[in-house]
């Protein structure tokens, strides 16, 4: 009996129990969260900055040029934006992805500071409301989060992985369809593509997570051919969403799309999640109600965020203004900021 009981609370912990503690895995993947959001965050700022610059000099990204690819600004946040990445691999790798992929909520108060401080781009007192309910939102979820799925072999990763064929029909009706009538004016459509693209590259660096540990674990998974796979599958997802990203960056205000972008990434990701790895067939009612609640709070800060980007303290903006740059590559900002 002692033996049992003793085991029972060994695998409490193990499983990282909201009630009993978290386990040491999951301590190591909030941390690793957390950092990756304030590199990710900062990394908006820098690149925009340097794709400001370039735009200046040559022609934008937004309308198809690559010359902030000269712009040593725009590397130095590419290598923010690497490290910040880097920490989130590792952090899928301890901890499930319904608990580190929220907390990029982090970033979205980390972009908007600074966009207001280095970029001029001012936040209405509304739209800090809606980052803070981007947070709670986030919070929500990651509280009532299920607990992770036992994986054993990267090849039972990849028979589960069931979806990417309806992400990769619905990422190339965006590109070859909405993008060229509708990417200058409509701030959906790159984020789509960028939020589409990202669920499944989580899938596939969780994946590699699994298959990482399990081999430094003493069973090698790099024997596999879907190890390889999901590699190559990570890389192309990087790249796209490092070219549409840029482009949804250089079109629109950084304090807008960086909390769009957090939700529709989060939300793809987590629904990603649940389909795989049957996230759901876990929880009662009450659980899967209340992560829902989660997902409405963050849709109406996203909401709020959107609605307020006209606004000045003293009322609205016209009416009728695109969520979009002005012609000559300006950030979209308030009249008063504009001053």
């Amino acid at each position: 009996m002692a033996t049992e009981a003793s085991t029972s609370a060994a695998a409490g912990a193990g499983g990282g129990s909201w009630v009993e503690g978290m386990s040491a895995d999951n301590i190591k993947g909030l941390v690793l969260a957390l950092s990756s959001s304030f590199f990710i965050g900062a990394s908006f700022i820098v690149k925009k900055k340097g794709l400001k610059r370039a735009g200046a000099s040559g022609v934008r990204a937004g309308v198809g040029g690559y010359s902030y690819l000269y712009e040593p600004l725009w590397w130095a946040g590419m290598v923010t934006m690497i490290v910040g990445e880097v920490a989130n691999f590792a952090a899928y790798a301890f901890a499930p992805a319904i608990l580190v992929t929220p907390l990029g909520a982090l970033s979205i108060i980390i972009s908007a500071v600074l966009a207001d401080i280095m970029l001029k781009e001012k936040l209405h007192i509304f739209g800090i409301l809606g980052c803070v309910l981007c947070v709670v939102g986030s919070t929500t979820i990651v509280l009532h989060a299920p607990q992770e799925r036992e994986i054993y072999s990267v090849a039972e990763v990849w028979a589960l992985a069931t979806e990417p064929v309806i992400v990769l029909a619905a990422t190339f009706v965006l590109i070859f369809r909405f993008i060229p009538q509708y990417g200058q004016t409509h701030i959906m459509v790159y984020i789509g593509v960028c939020s589409l693209v990202g669920s499944l590259s989580v899938m596939s660096v969780k994946a590699l997570g699994i298959a990482l540990k399990l081999t430094f674990s003493g069973m090698n998974q790099l024997i596999y051919p879907q190890t390889w796979m999901f590699t190559i599958v990570v890389v192309a997802c990087i790249l796209t969403q490092m070219n549409y990203l840029n482009k949804a960056l250089d079109t629109f205000n950084t304090a807008v799309v960086s909390p769009i972008y957090y939700t529709m990434f989060t939300s793809l990701t987590i629904l990603a999640s649940v389909i795989m790895f049957k996230d759901w067939d876990r929880q009662n009612p009450t659980q899967i109600v209340t992560e829902m609640c989660g997902f409405v709070t963050i849709l109406s800060g996203t909401f709020l965020l959107h609605k307020t980007k006209d606004m000045v303290d003293d009322g609205y903006a016209a009416e009728g203004i695109p969520l979009r740059s002005a012609a000559e590559g300006l950030p979209l900002r308030s009249p008063r900021a504009a001053e």
